[in-house]
């Protein structure tokens, strides 16, 4: 295929995958409009995007295989058109019951979309032009899922959240269309499917099936003092043992796990992990601060996290400049650095910021994504052969999803944990003997009298007024905590990178 053939079905191969990786963000800023949109409470609604991120989780390890089996083309095809049907549904939902449904159909047929971009991106370029692509999809990557509740924002605040889902439609139908006629990489292998192992496909969806569900859902029940959330956890953990036994012992594995043994994808897939732990735990602490501490709508949290999104793109050309000329293990280095740097702009946070005191944060964790994500991405999956990347890519991606899935249970953790401890700290201060605080319910008390209320009432209103106050407070330091965890862990990924090989001329 000429080179500008190869770059234009790549460019729509990227448009599927950045689609799919929109749609796992845009709806967390409008899940109280969906909510009332389907008469759903929260404990429901939340699930619009667990079952989504469940359903994605399980598809993206067997996409290699299943490509190995349909194809590139005709998987990532199938995969698109799923996808466009299963959007159209979401947005015909008529309560909260098929909403879920349809979002974890959407989920397993967008997943596969994911690592095929990533194995395609190996299969047309070589050289420089492969440094580039391998820049763009990890680009796309970690801008999707940050852009994700600014785009869902924006689009509800101006139409309605229907249209989160039929905004899928146009490109879902051009891919389903495009791709078969411009991408030749593979041919279909049916013969796959006799012996196939799919007592491990079933053990693999139970395992991270389960392991999802507890992450997500862990932080809200005390984890394992819920007697559900301690039977998922053991599923997941069984499952995940007898699968990992029984594919390196089949003939016909489907995952290359055996691909670990190689000390630079080890590695690789570390780093990929800690970037799913930075980009959406990231994504998922500064919304909700915006929200609980600042009350922010949709689209004032959409509009204040947009600087992300803006400084990652505006840092492509410069990496992709740098990449063709210093050691791409500097450059991971250099990004996994600056993450760590950026969650230590975080530290500081007050009740006061909003987007002016964030903006400096977000910009420079922006540009420390594009050097943390490329690089890993070339380092980790460039040097595997051909035979090995579909199967390999699925672990790869794998790991960056399994990442932002522990990196939110543990933030939701370190939020509850720590929101309680200053809570108590702080109450402990508040007491008789403080005249500030004698002083603050005096007039807080005064003033509720002034405007009609009794005496009895306007002191129980002052403590109330005091209560609400010291929680904001203790939520600011607990927010505080959480940057402050994921910095250490950039840290120590970043020191981790000189042991990865160097890369090949």
């Amino acid at each position: 295929m000429p080179v500008s053939k190869k770059v234009f079905a790549f460019a729509t191969l990227c448009i599927g995958m950045f689609i799919a990786l929109l749609d796992i963000q845009i709806v967390s800023a409008s899940l109280r409009d969906i909510g009332g949109g389907l008469s759903a409470g929260d404990d429901e609604t939340v699930w619009v995007q667990t079952s989504y991120l469940i359903a994605e989780i399980i598809i993206i390890p067997l996409s290699g295989w299943l490509a190995s089996v349909m194809s590139t083309r005709w998987l990532f095809a199938v995969s698109a058109c799923g996808f466009t049907v299963m959007s159209l549904l979401c947005a015909w939902a008529w309560n909260i019951q098929s909403m879920i449904a349809f979002r974890a159909l959407q989920g397993l047929a967008g997943g596969s979309m994911i690592p095929l971009v990533f194995t395609t991106a190996f299969a047309f370029f070589q050289g420089k032009q492969r440094v580039i692509a391998a820049a763009t999809v990890g680009a796309l990557a970690s801008l999707a899922p940050t852009l994700g509740p600014t785009v869902g924002g924006w689009i509800t605040d101006n139409f309605s959240w229907h249209w989160l889902f039929y905004i899928n439609i146009i490109p879902g139908i051009y891919i389903t269309i495009a791709v078969p006629l411009l991408v030749r990489i593979d041919s279909p292998n049916p013969e796959l499917l006799r012996g196939a192992d799919y007592f491990s496909i079933v053990l693999l969806a139970l395992s991270l099936g389960c392991l999802e569900y507890t992450l997500e859902e862990g932080p809200r029940w005390g984890w394992f003092d819920d007697s559900t959330i301690t039977t998922t956890g053991w599923i997941a953990l069984l499952c995940g043992v007898l699968f990992i036994f029984r594919t390196l012992n089949h003939a016909k594995p489907i995952m290359d796990l055996r691909a670990l043994k190689d000390p630079g994808f080890s590695l690789g897939c570390y780093f990929s992990f800690m970037a799913g732990v930075g980009i959406f735990a990231t994504i998922y602490l500064t919304p909700l601060f915006l929200s609980q501490v600042r009350g922010f709508s949709a689209l004032e949290i959409g509009l204040a996290i947009f600087s992300t999104g803006i400084f990652q793109i505006l840092s492509i050309p410069l990496y992709a400049w740098l990449a063709n000329r210093v050691d791409l293990r500097i450059l991971l280095a250099f990004g996994l650095t600056s993450f760590g740097v950026s969650m230590f702009f975080f530290v500081p946070i007050t009740h006061d910021w909003g987007a002016k005191e964030l903006l400096f944060p977000q910009a420079f964790r922006g540009m420390a994504q594009q050097f943390a994500v490329a690089p890993t991405v070339t380092l980790t999956l460039g040097s595997l052969p051909p035979a090995r990347l579909k199967l390999a890519s699925g672990l790869f991606n794998l790991m960056r999803n399994l990442g932002g899935a522990i990196g939110i249970a543990l933030c939701g953790t370190v939020l509850n944990d720590r929101t309680n401890l200053h809570f108590s700290r702080l109450a402990d201060h508040l007491n008789s003997a403080s005249l500030s605080l004698g002083d603050y319910l005096q007039s807080r008390t005064a003033a509720l009298m002034f405007n009609g209320l009794s005496l009895d009432a306007a002191h129980t209103a002052a403590l109330q007024s005091l209560a609400s106050l010291t929680l904001r407070e203790a939520r600011t330091q607990a927010f505080s905590d959480a940057f402050w965890l994921i910095m250490v862990g950039f840290c120590i990924a970043a020191l981790l990178v000189p042991l990865m090989k160097k890369p090949a001329a």
